[in-house]
């Protein structure tokens, strides 16, 4: 039973702590969209999304409204596009074709993005999965609101590290293909290990074909609830208080996306999917993990304990989160991308911050390397070397890990690129000059680690 003590603790969230419902997110299945013919494809494709997301919109903006919860994106993911133009894509230019159709939906139908521009080649890439790939930089160059992912590896796969090669090249010319607005195609491209099927967030979403024909999945947020919640209530206290606060917290936070994916379901008549939990920051000042890191006691994220309070933290939201729904799923935890995140952005300048202490932090937390700003320079074997480390990291932790990096085209150590919105603004991070091109040179997988013989 819900009481007005409880009522006027979430219209403060709202009011004064950041709290938001992140995005709403329709994941379509387009496997019945695919035909022989190309043209035919892409008229499936744009009728089936125009049809079933008609009112994702409108019905967004009216339990905003309603219920008095900012949501502040709408965005709808679709079954891996390798899969869908496998039968009618010849080239990679035949690719183009569909993102040209699905960034021409995404805009009449008024969503912000539109994910699932991907490939899945865990073990290996089928001539559709490569076309896909290495038609990605131009699809980024041509459209506005497509994202793009591609996953390389899993725990029970390996790491295809052919395509960990591939996409090191991809990304160089998809920001070089981009540079007139700072590289910013690589912010809407992302690879990952052991992709999720059903994750509301982008740039990774895609609607895994595992799922059904449609399904409502709702990605909450709220770094800044919980930071004003310490701020106020846990300085000098235990860590069994401090645990206790944190996972109370979620817990509400959960809930009023819960609410939120409920009625979203009933009213586009679309089953509801999954809550996704993750303590997404923005640039806003006081919306940001790295704040709750140094109000757990840090001085900077970066500073020694850092990876160990970054565990606590994720594991207190996940913990409350799962009380609060009994359909958690996505990412879920504690997002640390770099440009979307003022506080981490001020740890990197304070020299507190580095690539190899992020990739730490990924070990215990949701993601990955996620919106990282770094010299244009950067060699493409660098580029996977980083996406094999964390596609490493997933593997064999046998969680999800992903790599967003921007190497910003004529931008060197120590300058700034503005990305706008929620992507925010980064400093040019540094990336180690030493050479891994003799491995990422090699041919072939990294076979799965012995723990994910399950049978």
């Amino acid at each position: 039973m819900i009481n007005i003590s409880e009522v006027l603790e979430t219209n403060k969230m709202i009011l004064e702590e950041n709290l938001d419902v992140r995005t709403i997110t329709m994941g379509i299945s387009l496997l019945d969209c695919a035909d022989a013919s190309l043209k035919k494809t892409c008229d499936n494709v744009y009728a089936k999304l125009m049809r079933l997301a008609k009112k994702l919109v409108k019905t967004g903006d009216e339990i905003g409204r309603e219920f008095g919860v900012p949501i502040v994106n709408k965005r709808i993911s679709i079954t891996p596009a390798a899969i869908v133009g496998s039968a009618c894509c010849r080239k990679p230019a035949d690719f183009v074709k569909i993102a040209k159709t699905l960034d021409r939906a995404a805009k009449k139908l008024g969503v912000n993005f539109i994910g699932g521009y991907s490939a899945v080649v865990s073990k290996g890439m089928t001539p559709a999965d490569e076309m896909l790939i290495r038609s990605i930089p131009e699809a980024m160059a041509t459209t506005e609101r497509l994202c793009s992912s591609v996953n390389v590896g899993s725990t029970k796969t390996g790491i295809d590290m052919d395509a960990v090669r591939l996409m090191g090249e991809i990304i160089k010319e998809t920001a070089e293909r981009t540079k007139d607005r700072d590289s910013l195609g690589c912010a809407k491209l992302v690879v990952l290990c052991n992709a999720p099927d059903d994750n509301p967030f982008m740039a990774g979403a895609f609607h895994g074909v595992t799922e059904g024909d449609a399904v409502i999945n709702v990605g909450v947020s709220g770094p800044g609830v919980v930071n004003y919640v310490l701020k106020n209530t846990c300085r000098g206290a235990d860590f069994e208080t401090l645990c206790e606060t944190i996972k109370k917290t979620a817990f509400k936070i959960t809930r009023v996306g819960q609410l939120v994916a409920q009625e979203a379901s009933k009213r586009l008549g679309v089953p509801f999917g999954i809550i996704d939990l993750s303590l997404a920051p923005t640039p806003a000042v006081g919306d940001s993990v790295a704040d709750i890191l140094k109000e757990i006691g840090l001085e900077h994220p970066g500073a020694p304990g850092t990876t160990a309070a970054l565990a606590l933290l994720n594991d207190q939201v996940k913990k409350g989160g799962v009380m609060a729904s009994s359909y958690v799923g996505g990412l879920s935890g504690a997002f640390i991308p770099v440009s979307e995140d003022q506080g981490m952005i001020d740890a990197v300048n304070a020299g507190a911050l580095t690539i190899e202490k992020l990739e730490a932090m990924t070990c215990v937390c949701s993601v990955g390397l996620d919106m990282i700003a770094i010299p244009g320079a950067t060699s493409a074997a660098s580029i996977s070397g980083i996406i094999a480390d964390e596609a490493a990291i997933g593997m064999v932790n046998q969680k999800t890990t992903a790599v967003r990096v921007i190497p910003v085209a004529g931008k060197k150590v120590g300058e700034t690129v503005e990305f706008g919105g929620l992507l925010g603004h980064a400093p040019i991070m540094k990336v180690s000059k030493f050479s891994c091109e003799k491995l990422i040179s090699r041919k072939g997988r990294i076979p799965a680690p012995i723990h994910s013989f399950k049978n």
